[in-house]
């Protein structure tokens, strides 16, 4: 079947090309009646605008940039259908933009969402900098950022706060007298690294007592279980706490290869749950996090802004729940 084009609409209407296309883009230059033949034409021929076209007419895409580490594909899975359902109701269509570590430079895909001319930009990575921001922020581009509260003009975000959940987490071992507390570093995501130890930290000091359970991968091991094989040999830890999954699932087998039992000599939690926290054994204690909300409330909060129904620099914080599995005690 062919292709009803906007010709055929303006040679059904009588009218030119140029009138069929500002009916069809709002526009309150045409007449009443010539408006209503354009109309009835599109009617009879079944005619669908070019979503992309009719975007640059209205200065508008009606498409946004979504950016995310390909490294965490695994978590953000439910994040990008959230955000995908919520962008469909408003008929947003979704360009998707990973980082690589070391091979994709940010600074490019900036570029690329400039020359784009996205409607807004949500970005799921921690290590997004402050003058890729406000780059984005001069070309008047709305931004929500996923997973972290960021305080900058014409940002907002939606996030969980991990330094509070890590807080209450150490707060409750060191109420059952456990000090012996480790957090393993997550090179892939350092910003919400940073947020576990301070969230410990400050449970510590709270007690009068000093944080020094970071432990920061040397540069020559490439993987956490690289590092915790060897580690484990002349080393313990009460509990050890991990960002992702794998790093968790790494802890467990390094520490079973150097005999150390999982709960009873060692406690792990993962502060990021997947469902693979279920399918380890012993499963392993995670926090839920609203992975599809993430998403889902970014893409609204996207479509306000872009409506100017609410505010720029808004932080929306969303709850956490800790799920006590096999590899915890209690």
């Amino acid at each position: 079947m062919k292709r009803v084009t906007i010709y055929d609409v303006a040679k059904e209407a009588g009218v030119s090309l140029a009138t069929v296309s500002r009916v069809i883009n709002g526009s309150t230059v045409v007449k009443g009646p010539t408006r209503e033949k354009v109309q009835a034409a599109v009617d009879k021929l079944g005619y669908k605008p070019n979503a992309i076209a009719q975007g640059l007419a209205l200065q508008k895409t009606t498409t946004i940039a979504l950016v995310i580490p390909e490294a965490s594909f695994t978590y953000t899975g439910q994040i990008i259908n959230g955000l995908i359902d919520v962008a469909k109701i408003y008929n947003y269509n979704i360009m998707l933009h990973t980082v690589t570590e070391g091979i994709t430079d940010f600074k490019t895909i900036i570029e690329d969402i400039i020359k784009s001319h996205v409607d807004g930009v949500i970005i799921y990575n921690d290590k997004i900098m402050t003058d890729e921001m406000e780059t984005l922020s001069s070309y008047n581009i709305p931004i929500v950022v996923i997973g972290i509260r960021v305080r900058s003009k014409g940002v907002s975000s939606v996030y969980v706060d991990v330094k509070k959940a890590v807080y209450e987490l150490t707060m409750k071992y060191l109420a059952e007298g456990k000090t012996d507390i480790a957090i393993i570093q997550d090179r892939k995501n350092s910003y919400t690294c940073r947020q576990m130890v301070e969230g410990a930290s400050e449970a510590f000091a709270s007690k009068g007592l000093e944080f020094s359970g970071y432990m920061k991968i040397p540069s020559e091991c490439r993987t956490s279980y690289e590092f915790l094989s060897k580690w484990f040999r002349d080393h313990r830890a009460g509990v050890m706490i991990a960002n992702r999954d794998s790093q968790a699932m790494a802890i467990i087998n390094a520490a079973r290869e150097n005999g150390i039992t999982v709960p009873d000599e060692m406690e792990v939690v993962c502060v990021i749950d997947t469902k693979y926290n279920s399918m380890m054994r012993p499963q392993i204690s995670s926090f839920s996090i609203p992975s599809y909300d993430l998403g889902a409330v970014s893409m609204r909060v996207m479509t306000k802004m872009l409506q100017n129904e609410i505010e720029t620099e808004q932080a929306i914080e969303l709850s956490y729940l800790f799920t006590p599995r096999s590899s915890t005690i209690n």
